[in-house]
C-alpha cells in the first residue's frame, strides 16, 4: 500500500514537473523573443552578430552541462564533501535530479537559444539584404551556418560534457553557491 502511494505521489511530482517546464519554457520563450528581437532589429550588424555568437555559446554551455549531470559519477563528491570541498554537496543534489536539470540545461536553455538563434538570424539576413543589397536568399546560408555552427558546437559540447563530467559538474555546483552566497547575505 505504502509503494502505490509513494508511486502516486512521485507520478503527481512528475506531472506537476512536466506542467511547470512546458509553462517556463512558454514564457521564457515569448520574452527572449521579444527582447531578442526588439533589441537585434535596432542593432548594426556587427553587435547583432556578436549577440547570435553568444545565443549560440550559451546554447552550447547549457548542452553540455545537461550532457555533464548525466554522467557524473555521485560517489565523487560524496568524496569531496566528507573533505568540504566547496561545491560538491551542491553537485551531489545535482546528479540527484539530473533528469531534471538536463531537461533544464538541454531541453529549455537549449532549445530556446536555438529557436533564438533563428530568430536573430532572421534579423541580421534582413540587416545584409538592406544594407549591403544583398539577395534575400541569404538568409538560407544564414539559417544553414547557424544551424551547423549549433549542431556542431553541440557535438563538441556533448564529448567534452562527457569526457570532463566531474569537472563540470564541480564547476557549476561552485557558481551556484556562490550566487547563493550572495542571496543570502544578510542586509545591514
Amino acid at each position: 500500500m505504502k509503494i502505490k502511494q509513494e508511486r502516486a505521489e512521485k507520478n503527481d511530482s512528475n506531472i506537476k514537473w512536466y506542467i511547470e517546464v512546458v509553462i517556463c519554457t512558454f514564457i521564457l520563450s515569448i520574452l527572449f523573443s521579444y527582447i531578442s528581437s526588439n533589441g537585434v532589429a535596432n542593432l548594426p550588424i556587427i553587435p547583432a552578430i556578436l549577440i547570435l555568437a553568444f545565443v549560440i555559446f550559451i546554447g552550447i554551455i547549457a548542452d553540455m552541462i545537461g550532457v555533464s549531470v548525466t554522467v557524473a559519477n555521485e560517489q565523487e563528491f560524496h568524496a569531496k564533501a566528507t573533505k568540504k570541498i566547496e561545491g560538491s554537496k551542491t553537485s551531489i543534489k545535482l546528479i540527484k535530479n539530473a533528469s531534471r536539470v538536463a531537461n533544464i540545461c538541454s531541453d529549455v536553455i537549449g532549445d530556446i537559444c536555438g529557436v533564438l538563434s533563428g530568430a536573430v538570424g532572421t534579423l541580421i539576413s534582413l540587416k545584409i539584404t538592406e544594407k549591403m543589397g544583398a539577395s534575400p536568399n541569404i538568409q538560407y546560408l544564414v539559417s544553414a551556418l547557424i544551424a551547423s555552427v549549433m549542431v556542431g558546437g553541440k557535438a563538441v559540447g556533448k564529448e567534452v560534457g562527457i569526457i570532463k563530467a566531474t569537472a563540470i559538474v564541480h564547476a557549476v555546483g561552485i557558481i551556484i553557491n556562490k550566487f547563493n552566497k550572495k542571496n543570502k547575505t544578510p542586509k545591514t
